[in-house]
């Protein structure tokens, strides 16, 4: 069966939107603000209040005291002290309020770098569920969305990318991880608005 926009047909129930890192600290004014999270955040909404139970959150977790953290990542806590969680507050780790009350039967999987694989719980709650697809929103896209998708297509899953509930911090590279996406990456992650999702996963 072919569904329009989606090349490798309908979405099932062993699928999973995987929401990336919707949380305060990147909606409310920092260094780290997305200024596009507020548009892309009535659509995620959408889809979250229909599939609560099948939404999986992630969580960026900043490091909690300027320069903490391993290898490279001591050298980004030292330029990006302003960030930790000693300077922002525990609070603003949190998902957007908007969010928040799905949670449950919507989970949450906290990470501390950019990608949600190496530590392991993602994969392994996926695998429990037996997912085969992951619907991916959230930010930012050439960063932790980019990460998210990698790793992604590197266990097996398909992808569905969906192109109008991504934000990022920059239209430069958003805009070109779009074209990776769309050219370099076709066997793997379909690209798709959040219109074909919503009418495609029933």
């Amino acid at each position: 069966m072919s569904v329009p926009g989606l090349t490798y047909g309908p979405l099932s129930d062993r699928c999973v939107h995987l929401c990336v890192d919707m949380q305060r600290l990147f909606a409310e004014p920092s260094e780290w603000a997305t200024p596009w999270i507020t548009r892309v955040l009535p659509r995620i909404v959408n889809l979250v209040e229909r599939k609560a139970g099948q939404t999986i959150f992630t969580r960026f977790i900043p490091a909690s005291r300027p320069g903490q953290g391993a290898g490279t990542w001591k050298r980004y806590y030292e330029r990006w002290a302003s960030m930790t969680i000693e300077n922002v507050g525990a609070g603003m780790i949190e998902l957007l309020p908007q969010l928040s009350p799905f949670c449950p039967p919507a989970e949450v999987i906290d990470k501390h770098v950019y990608s949600p694989w190496p530590e392991g719980r993602l994969q392994t709650v996926l695998a429990a569920r037996q997912i085969d697809t992951v619907i991916v929103t959230g930010g930012e896209t050439d960063v932790c969305v980019l990460a998210t998708v990698l790793g992604a297509i590197d266990i097996g899953y398909r992808v569905v990318l969906v192109t109008d509930a991504l934000c990022s911090s920059s239209d430069t590279t958003h805009d070109a991880l779009m074209t990776v996406y769309h050219q370099r990456f076709a066997q793997q992650v379909e690209t798709v608005e959040m219109e074909t999702v919503l009418s495609a996963w029933n």
